[in-house]
């Protein structure tokens, strides 16, 4: 991969008729090189849609990311319920493998009131029950979870980085503004975001930051973190540095954008990328 590659969280909201095959044409007039196919409510796209999908993304050169069903807890207090988010992670594996996506990304668990050790050994032998059912079933796909917004939610990029370590092949999905908000704006500098890159790499391996999985936008916080995104405009979340250290260490791999405003905001951060980088 010789570049990042930016585009939308989903169908960008100027696509008409508004589907998933229609959204790659509209990605493709407006220049941008990703989508990340949203199955947060469901997977619901069948075999021949998603190789359709993947066809014709692979025609415009765009490529494809998966975000699962928010339904996940792999720390769940009812193990039927562990197992149905694990059905769900699959389910998204497997439409998002058809259509030939690279990642698929999902928020992992919730801590309750659970020691935090205790939550990440459950979290990571649901992670290890994945990997074998995705290598059992030939799903060619990687696991990204992601960084959470909310304290509640089990996924620190300490945390993320540690199952990296523990379970090869697993990459975390950095969502920068879950960052910045779950530290109720503290994770706000240049520094800190190459200090993050830096984390990654130096744990997993140069290999990591060649292909990751990464979510941008703006975000409002509260006391317990993330409470919705925003437009860039009325974001304190510096972006720009997160880009500029993004360019700074060579990182490749995917920015998903999940603006309100999706593809106005994406496309700011493909102009941006094109300035720093002199393309």
């Amino acid at each position: 991969m010789s570049a990042l590659r930016i585009g939308t969280a989903g169908i960008p909201a100027s696509t008409k008729p508004r589907n998933s095959l229609n959204a790659i044409e509209r990605l493709a007039e407006l220049g941008l090189k990703h989508m990340e196919i949203e199955f947060v409510r469901g997977v619901r796209m069948g075999e021949e849609t998603a190789r359709n999908l993947g066809q014709l993304a692979k025609d415009h050169d765009i490529s494809l990311t998966v975000h699962a069903p928010y339904y996940v807890n792999l720390n769940s207090r009812e193990p039927e319920k562990i197992e149905a988010s694990k059905k769900r992670i699959i389910q998204a594996a497997t439409a998002g493998a058809w259509a030939g996506a690279k990642s698929v990304t999902f928020h992992a668990a919730y801590y309750h009131d659970d020691d935090h050790e205790v939550v990440y050994e459950k979290v990571a032998e649901g992670m290890t029950d994945l990997l074998k059912q995705l290598e059992q079933e030939d799903i060619d796909i990687r696991l990204s979870p992601e960084t959470t917004g909310g304290l509640t939610q089990f996924g620190t990029l300490e945390e993320l980085v540690r199952l990296g370590s523990d379970l090869p092949g697993v990459y975390p999905c950095i969502d920068f503004s879950h960052l910045y908000a779950r530290s109720i704006g503290d994770f706000n500098s240049y520094e800190q975001f190459v200090e993050a890159l830096n984390l990654v790499r130096d744990k997993l391996g140069p290999q990591a930051l060649q292909e990751q999985h990464i979510h941008l936008s703006g975000i409002e916080y509260g006391p317990r973190g993330e409470k919705h995104h925003l437009p860039f405009e009325e974001t304190e979340l510096k972006y720009e540095d997160v880009l500029r250290a993004l360019v700074d260490q060579n990182v490749k791999g995917w920015i998903t954008c999940e603006s309100p405003i999706l593809e106005d905001d994406a496309l700011i951060l493909q102009q941006l990328y094109k300035e720093m980088t002199k393309e």
